[in-house]
């Protein structure tokens, strides 16, 4: 008879076994009677002398139910139990008198008749051995084979649980228990075990590795391996790579069911059970294990999935997208398959593939496909998330796929500054519009023309925006992200830098790390924190300093996205980073025509302004930076309150405005406006 789990059982072969079981039980029914004495109505509620003088009449030891050979139930599940866990005819019994409540519940009260006890309905310890054991001397050898080491236990397919109406019961008064995965195994019940319901699928997939368009390749290893013997397999990339989608194909043309989980979210409190219920699942459906995020796992957990690992026949596949950590104490032979981000024209196809039946124009997907780096499974939610198939509905699609893991870390600036706000010398501007030319040009110098063959690091474009404050050079970050149309961070990297070893390196890594799957801009603001020239080294601090800013230039090296720096002490700056910079921008101090402008651009157009407002004198007397003329335009905004703002307002703003940078109004600078500083 087949053994195999997955094959429907005939109720009638568990009946068959429970029909010889209760022969057995019959007889002794038959000998608790003569053991008990007369019939009692109150039998099991109470104990009198007669029957304690009657409990020193039988031999220590010694079954109350007289014996009677029960033979091994010897049907498919059984087969399969004994097989599998190396189970003798004498535990196999054991898990037939735990699994007959579980069919009929006649069975309690038959055992509760048998222990003398109607409380007790489930078999324990003590009413097994005297079912199944010969004598005084076999129930003691028996005992052994309910030790924690022992099969049953060892496997976890019983479990012994104390009676509550007892503190600290000795081992024959625990209940004996099966295990819900093998109750459905025995009734041949074949779905997944509710245990593993909420975290775990069991799949039959049908499309094979032929069937793939995107992913195929690294889909076809995962087979060549499996078929040169290789059994344990790391998928490393980020989330919606194709990793899960290649799994599935193999095990299609494989013909063998996935059994996948999540183990990210695994309760930690029932963590050890529950993987062990999946390991067994595995076995009992010979299906291949897709465990996701173990690398998310702590270093305790993630041993504790590798030991079970190493005792599991079927194959398996580790999905995580960092790198492989191996452990020397228990080698598994884990071979190690990449799924990187597809380059653009793999991009364009995934995006041509999730919008097959939509009119799309060819140059703004090809747009799309280059600007957002995402992987094929973000490209199919950013499809069907946007509302129509503009180049700007796709572009915001495409940006809300990725940069939440970033959001926790960094301050997201949302661009509101156009080119029309940026007061910038010709040079300055010149070398913004470069910046966005590199990123849109990215993937056909690097790519299609083939610089990134030439080129280990450094892919990825480094500016610097230097200039005293309020000259504009978060401003102008935000105009640089707005016409790419990609989201904008802002780190703050005295918020990085930690008195802690080490903590320093942990910070940045996390935003790199992020940042690599953000499709994001970064603007490290205030750049001085970290950026400062190394110094020597004349005592630890010294030099776990120069470590954090040799970190961060590997970071910024390896980084292949946009990031932008900004700091107002250039000279500052180690040679190391500037060596690294692929442009800088100067934001100069504005001179009396850019304050001009600066003061003419400041007002919406649906804010009034009075007759006697004279931009052109403000911008001559005062010498001020944007940044500080927007503070001074907003607070006289607030100072007008319903009606039109005037210059007594403004120059009350001026006076607040001068009063926080330390500075006073002198008469020189306010006799042109005679008395309407108010």
């Amino acid at each position: 008879m087949s053994a195999d789990p997955q094959a429907p059982v005939k109720p009638a072969t568990v009946l068959d076994c429970l029909h010889v079981l209760d022969a057995r039980l019959a007889a002794a029914v038959d000998a608790a009677g003569t053991s008990f004495g007369e019939h009692d109505l109150f039998r099991g509620l109470h104990i009198g002398p007669a029957d304690v003088a009657g409990l020193f009449h039988r031999e220590p030891g010694s079954s109350p139910l007289g014996y009677q050979e029960l033979p091994a139930p010897d049907t498919g599940p059984f087969t399969w139990l004994a097989h599998t866990y190396g189970l003798s005819d004498f535990e196999l019994n054991v898990v037939l008198i735990a699994l007959a409540p579980e069919v009929d519940s006649r069975y309690e009260r038959v055992y509760g008749y048998l222990q003398d006890d109607v409380t007790r309905r489930w078999p324990t310890v003590e009413l097994t051995l005297n079912l199944l054991c010969e004598g005084p001397f076999d129930k003691i050898v028996r005992r052994a084979r309910f030790a924690p080491a022992a099969p049953l236990s060892a496997h976890r397919i019983i479990a012994l649980k104390p009676d509550p109406a007892q503190h600290e019961p000795p081992l024959i008064a625990h209940y004996v228990t099966l295990d819900a995965q093998i109750v459905d195994v025995l009734l041949g019940v074949s779905t997944l075990d509710r245990r593993l319901a909420s975290w775990c699928r069991l799949t039959s997939p049908t499309d094979g590795v032929a069937e793939l368009g995107w992913g195929a390749e690294p889909a076809a290893r995962i087979a060549s391996l499996f078929a040169d013997g290789h059994r344990r397999l790391y998928l490393q990339g980020p989330p919606g790579s194709g990793r899960l989608r290649a799994a599935e194909a193999v095990a299609a043309d494989l013909g063998m069911p996935l059994l996948t989980a999540d183990l990210a979210v695994v309760p930690q409190a029932g963590f050890v059970d529950v993987v062990r219920c999946l390991m067994r699942e595995a076995a009992l459906f010979k299906a291949i294990v897709y465990l996701g995020n173990i690398d998310r796992l702590g270093a305790d957990q993630r041993r504790f999935v590798r030991t079970e690992l190493s005792q599991l026949d079927s194959p398996a596949l580790l999905a995580g997208d960092r790198p492989w950590t191996s452990d020397p104490g228990l080698p598994l032979g884990v071979l190690v398959v990449r799924f990187d981000i597809p380059d653009a024209e793999d991009r364009l196809a995934c995006w041509h593939e999730a919008l097959a039946a939509a009119s799309v124009d060819g140059a703004d997907l090809r747009l799309v496909a280059e600007r957002f780096r995402l992987t094929p499974g973000h490209i199919a939610d950013a499809a069907a998330s946007a509302r129509d198939h503009s180049l700007p509905e796709l572009c915001a699609a495409a940006r809300e796929q990725t940069g939440h893991e970033l959001a926790g870390l960094a301050e997201p600036v949302r661009p509101r500054a156009t080119w029309h706000d940026l007061v910038l010398p010709e040079d300055g501007i010149a070398a913004l519009r470069e910046i966005c030319g590199r990123v849109v040009g990215r993937e056909r110098v690097l790519h299609r023309w083939g610089f990134a063959e030439k080129l280990s690091r450094g892919m990825g474009i480094t500016a610097l925006f230097t200039g005293p404050p309020g000259t504009g050079k978060t401003m102008a970050a935000e105009v640089v992200a707005a016409e790419l149309g990609l989201d904008l961070y802002r780190i703050d990297l005295a918020g990085v830098v930690s008195k802690y070893i080490g903590e320093t390196e942990k910070n940045i890594e996390r935003i790199f790390g992020a940042a690599r799957r953000s499709n994001a801009i970064l603007l490290f603001d205030e750049a001085d924190a970290l950026l400062g020239k190394r110094s020597e080294v004349h005592d630890a601090h010294d030099r776990y300093a120069n470590i954090e800013v040799a970190y961060l230039l590997q970071q910024m090296e390896s980084y292949d996205g946009l990031a932008l720096l900004s700091t107002n002490l250039r000279d500052n700056l180690d040679d190391a980073f500037a060596r690294r910079l692929a442009f800088t921008v100067h934001f100069p101090f504005p001179d009396e025509a850019n304050r001009a402008l600066i003061w003419r651009g400041i007002w919406p157009t649906r804010t009034p302004l009075a007759e006697d407002v004279d931009l052109d004198l403000l911008a001559t007397r005062f010498k001020l930076s944007g940044g500080n003329i927007k503070n001074i335009a907003l607070a006289a905004a607030f100072l007008a309150e319903d009606g039109p703002v005037c210059m007594a307002h403004l120059l009350h703003a001026v006076a607040r405005e001068y009063h926080k940078l330390g500075k006073t109004l002198t008469e020189a600078e306010l006799a042109p406006f005679g008395s309407r500083d108010g």
